[in-house]
């Protein structure tokens, strides 16, 4: 028969068992914890009586809440259609203008425009709509098809380059390529182009080149991008004299395009959105353009 053996500091009973010098005192386990373990396991098995749980073969046990979150995920999508068909169908019916003019639409408008943008447009311009090498910057309030919301519809839902019937085109000729123009002029062209958003470039130095390339601009682009060089959105040409550039506006970058030609793409939306998706998008990019300070 074992002799209790009682733990001097602590008062309390051992197990008997001893490493290394070290008793193992007869600790019970604390209320608290137990009282946890009872409620926790009771919690349990309620929920597996309230709750579908069990897998039966093809089915399960129900609960006898009979929950079904199937259905509850149909219902609140239901519901969702149903909140989203009253202000759809006033963006539907009413005009850009009309939409434009009313606040509670147009932060419909904004939050559905963002999330549809996210989706469809971001993986080229950005989720910030910035967009970044070979694509354009749709914040700055700078359009080559025009930047009314109309326009931008249009553009949408044709797209550019697209296989689209009524598509938007246009094509920048590859001058250097294709031997349309020789190496100096094309970078003479490049230099007074450069020098009609940098004015600081008209130096005594390279003003010679300048005049230059201004012959040779009125003898080949102005046709498409106007005497003046500030573009013609009817046949998507862009406006040279800003600074807002998609392929870049640095001298080599220039002279890189002119030389190479360009050929913008965007896909037309009309087979993927509906017009009233397509009607959101526009409104909500042509917004981006106003609010940049």
């Amino acid at each position: 028969m074992s002799v209790e053996e009682i733990d001097p500091p602590s008062g309390k009973k051992t197990t008997g068992h001893e490493w290394n010098g070290i008793k193992e005192l007869d600790t019970p386990v604390p209320r608290g914890v137990l009282m946890f373990l009872v409620v926790t396991h009771a919690f349990a098995i309620l929920w597996w009586v309230l709750m579908p749980t069990w897998p039966l073969g093809d089915t399960y046990t129900k609960g006898l809440l009979q929950t079904d979150q199937h259905k509850m995920v149909a219902e609140q999508l239901g519901a969702a259609e149903v909140a989203k068909a009253s202000w759809m169908s006033k963006i539907e019916k009413a005009a850009f203008p009309e939409v434009q003019a009313d606040l509670a639409l147009m932060a419909i408008v904004k939050r559905t425009g963002r999330q549809l943008f996210g989706d469809n447009c971001a993986a080229c311009h950005g989720r910030d709509a910035k967009g970044g090498d070979n694509y354009p910057d749709l914040t700055d309030d700078d359009w080559i098809w025009g930047g009314g919301v109309e326009k931008i519809a249009e553009t949408l839902r044709v797209g550019v380059n697209s296989p689209h019937a009524q598509s938007r085109t246009s094509q920048m000729p590859a001058f250097g390529r294709d031997n349309l123009l020789d190496a100096s002029q094309v970078n003479s062209v490049a230099s007074y182009v450069y020098s009609l958003s940098n004015p600081t470039f008209s130096t005594s130095r390279n003003i010679a080149t300048i005049e230059a390339g201004r012959e040779v601009f009125l003898g080949n682009c102005a046709a498409c991008h106007g005497e003046d060089a500030k573009g013609n959105a009817e046949m998507g040409a862009p406006n040279l004299t800003d600074r807002y550039w998609i392929y870049g506006g640095n001298l080599e970058k220039l002279v890189t395009s002119i030389h190479g030609g360009r050929q913008g793409h965007m896909p037309t939306w009309d087979t993927r959105l509906n017009e009233a998706d397509i009607k959101i998008l526009a409104l909500y990019v042509h917004a981006l353009g106003l609010e940049k300070p």
